[in-house]
């Protein structure tokens, strides 16, 4: 009985001594994973990326071809330096991998583990999200699109939907790491473990008669003498004669029962998941090795920080030039109108580097011809005139000239090489367009202000870049109080389909908007004479524009009115709504070639000043992190106030549930002013549609310091208190004064508005429109 123990725990401790270079991967596993880091961090980006397709799906975006995924557009994303560096780096493994001797499976087994870490969990959650992924048709149902089979799902656009860069990345890693389990398997049955009675065919426990019968059968087929082939010889030698001697000699016999092996007890064999030639030190081996650390831990590092560093002296967070933010610094003016921030705008270093040919000097000729009436050009001096802007920097006319074949929808008469500077400016517009507006709203002035009016110039320039609509077609014609660019951003519109659809007295988007379906589609079809597929596509699009609702209030925390000094926070509640039920779309652009996420700017200005007093981004694309930030800032409000948990709870869930409904939350923070009353208005601008932006009128009362440190009292105002409402005087508008630029300077609507002012807190709500209500005092 106890020499049965003995010999299973001596069975026990050989199956360990195998198993243990086992650990040891393990082990060098856990040590090897900060090497690879950056791999990992890129394969879970592209993995990662958005895949919903939230774009518009009208006629002309599809048309347009932007959003489909080439089989060139994948290749030339793939081919950057940093992807080609890690594809070498991965070649140069695999020829490691194909010189490894000794220890190949052990190598092929580190690198499968390698492998498989970050690969399994990232394909559990992928499924999970394909599983839970909602099936809600956003596309576009108009009847040239269900022609066209793009939507249909045949076969070979289920293909085209997979074959993504992520998911076929996937796949080969999944085929890559299927190869190398086969090729270890068939490594490990080349290396099984010594069985004599396998070896000899017999079964364990057969009596020594069956054992030598055995022997002769298989010595007439292996034998040297019988079979000249070498590896038959071999065959015999290593397995047939040690699989006999085994069985039949007592101490080999008694070995193999102990040990496992005829000829007792083996050493234990241990290696590293390395190529064997890394690990001989002798000869070049060792200065190949010593080359290899030296290139991996100091010179790699080394070179990406010098990358990275000279990098990003010359470029900012958000890839503009250093060069292009001094320049929009020292060229934007308090009074810029529309009609010159373009000028500001071509002066980015980005575009002053696009090469200018010789071969480009005739399709610019002709494209100058062409949008002539668009560039201001006094037609009484035209030739001076066109004398004097061929004069510029070749640099300026060039982007200059490009930019109007985008507003006017020239881009035809580009040549090859002119067209991809073309692509090359639209690609760079909206980051740059975005700075141009952070240089307008930095603060310039002693309290800390922006200037308002190149705020909304570089805002409705950026609308009419994405909407391809000229800036000429803001100003007021035929009676149309905002111009007719609202109408033109919709597909199949032109100008002479707004002056009929105008004589039947709408002349605003609103107005279409507010009509009902069969009335809007009566006017577009019979009066328009549209056909009832294209107005299906308005209809479209006009489910997919933002009307926007601004909710804000503005206190002293913590206190019952506000005094000059005062730290002043603002509490915006910024809510979008479609018809279609989307929160985050991408905006309808088909005469833009790239991907562009609509963005909000919220505003507080003082329109008679030209003053920005604060300024904030707002996006609806990305839902968790509004949520976050709203229940952050609750919270922290709440806090700050002593409010108790049960309290702060409440109110993150509310901030919460209205985030995910589809409002977004803005704070901030200003000095109050000076004593007195303040007429302020809030802007919210979006950077994509034409007629969606909302103002609203804030009044803000600042009250006088006590002497003695307490707070003033709204009641000592006399009837303010006693009423709660104030109401505000109409104001004559300046040049600068009214948010609508210098090609829509609508008449003044004589509708007023009350605006409730209770113990110094502003708070105004209303619609998305053009122009706010106004309060009268």
């Amino acid at each position: 009985m106890d020499g049965g123990n003995a010999e299973e725990e001596l069975g026990v401790m050989a199956a360990a001594e195998e198993n243990s270079s086992l650990f040891l991967i393990f082990i060098l596993t856990i040590m090897a994973l900060p090497l690879v880091p950056y791999t990992i961090v890129r394969l879970c980006r592209a993995f990662s990326r958005k895949t919903k397709s939230i774009h518009c799906q009208c006629v002309e975006c599809s048309r347009s071809g932007k959003y489909r995924k080439s089989i060139f557009k994948r290749i030339s994303n793939f081919s950057t330096c940093s992807n080609l560096t890690l594809v070498l780096l991965w070649v140069k493994i695999k020829r490691v991998m194909a010189a490894a001797e000794e220890n190949s499976s052990l190598f092929l087994i580190f690198i499968l583990t390698i492998m498989a870490l970050p690969l399994v969990p990232y394909t559990i959650v992928r499924l999970c999200r394909a599983f839970s992924r909602k099936t809600k048709s956003i596309h576009c149902q108009c009847v040239e699109c269900s022609r066209s089979g793009k939507y249909r799902k045949s076969i070979f656009k289920r293909i085209s939907n997979f074959s993504t860069c992520s998911n076929l990345t996937l796949v080969l890693l999944w085929v890559i790491l299927g190869i190398l389990v086969y090729y270890i398997k068939h490594i490990s049955e080349e290396s099984q473990p010594f069985e004599p009675f396998s070896i000899l065919g017999l079964e364990p426990g057969v009596s020594d008669s069956e054992i030598k019968k055995a022997y002769r059968r298989l010595s007439i087929l292996y034998h040297p003498d019988k079979n000249p082939d070498p590896e038959a010889h071999k065959y015999f030698v290593e397995f047939i004669s040690k699989a006999y001697q085994a069985l039949t000699d007592p101490i080999s016999r008694e070995n193999f029962e102990k040990y496992g092996h005829p000829d007792g007890r083996q050493g234990l064999q241990m290696g590293i998941a390395l190529p064997q030639f890394l690990m001989n030190f002798d000869g070049a081996s060792g200065g190949v090795l010593l080359i290899g650390i030296v290139g991996v831990c100091i010179l790699l590092p080394l070179m990406i920080a010098v990358i990275y560093l000279s990098r990003s002296s010359k470029y900012t967070g958000n890839y503009v030039m250093r060069q292009t933010l001094s320049t929009y610094y020292y060229f934007m003016k308090p009074s810029l109108a529309p009609s010159k921030v373009m000028d500001v705008f071509i002066k980015a270093a980005e575009y002053m580097e696009m090469p200018v040919r010789r071969s480009d000097d005739e399709p610019l000729q002709k494209l100058f011809v062409a949008v002539r009436s668009e560039l201001n050009l006094d037609l009484k001096n035209i030739k001076t005139e066109q004398a004097k802007f061929w004069k510029q920097h070749p640099s300026l006319v060039k982007m200059e000239l490009l930019i109007q074949a985008q507003l006017t929808r020239e881009a035809a008469l580009l040549s090859p090489s002119l067209q991809s500077d073309f692509k090359r400016m639209l690609e760079l517009a909206p980051r740059l367009l975005e700075e141009l507006l952070k240089m307008a709203v930095v603060p310039r002035s002693s309290q800390g202000h922006g200037w308002l009016r190149p705020a909304v110039g570089v805002v409705e320039l950026s609308q009419c870049i994405i909407q391809a609509v000229p800036l000429s077609a803001r100003k007021i014609t035929g009676g149309n109080s905002e111009g007719i660019a609202s109408f033109l951003q919709l597909p199949h519109v032109s100008e002479t389909i707004v002056k009929k659809i105008g004589r039947k007295k709408v002349r605003t988007l609103q107005e279409l908007q507010d009509m009902t379906v069969e009335d809007r589609a009566e006017l577009l079809t019979q009066v328009a004479g549209l056909s009832p597929s294209d107005a299906h596509d308005i209809e479209t699009v006009l489910d997919m524009i933002p009307s926007i609702t601004v909710d804000i209030t503005i206190e002293t925390e913590g206190e019952e009115g506000i005094q000059e000094g005062d730290v002043v926070t603002m509490y915006a509640w910024v809510t979008l709504h479609r018809k279609n039920g989307l929160i985050g779309a991408l905006p309808h652009c088909p005469y833009y070639p790239f991907h562009k996420e609509e963005s909000f700017w919220l505003l507080l200005a003082d329109s008679v000043s030209n003053e920005v007093w604060m300024s904030q981004k707002v996006s609806f694309m990305d839902e968790a992190a509004a949520v976050a930030a709203a229940s952050k800032a609750i919270q922290e409000t709440k806090e700050s106030l002593g409010a108790s948990l049960k309290e702060i709870n409440v109110a993150v869930r509310e901030a919460v549930e209205k985030v995910r409904s589809g409002s977004r939350l803005v704070m901030g923070k200003f000095q109050a002013p000076a004593e007195g009353s303040y007429n302020l208005s809030s802007f919210c601008l979006c950077d994509a549609w034409i007629g969606c932006d909302r103002k609203t009128n804030v009044k803000l009362k600042v009250l006088k310091r006590s002497r003695a440190g307490t707070r003033g009292h709204v009641a000592e105002e006399g009837p303010l208190a006693e009423e709660g409402i104030e109401e505000e005087e109409d104001e004559e508008e300046e040049e600068y004064d009214d948010y609508e630029s210098e090609y829509s300077d609508d008449e003044e609507e004589d509708k007023k508005k009350k605006g409730k002012v209770a113990n110094g807190v502003g708070h105004e709500e209303g619609d998305s429109s053009d122009e706010g209500s106004e309060s009268d005092e």
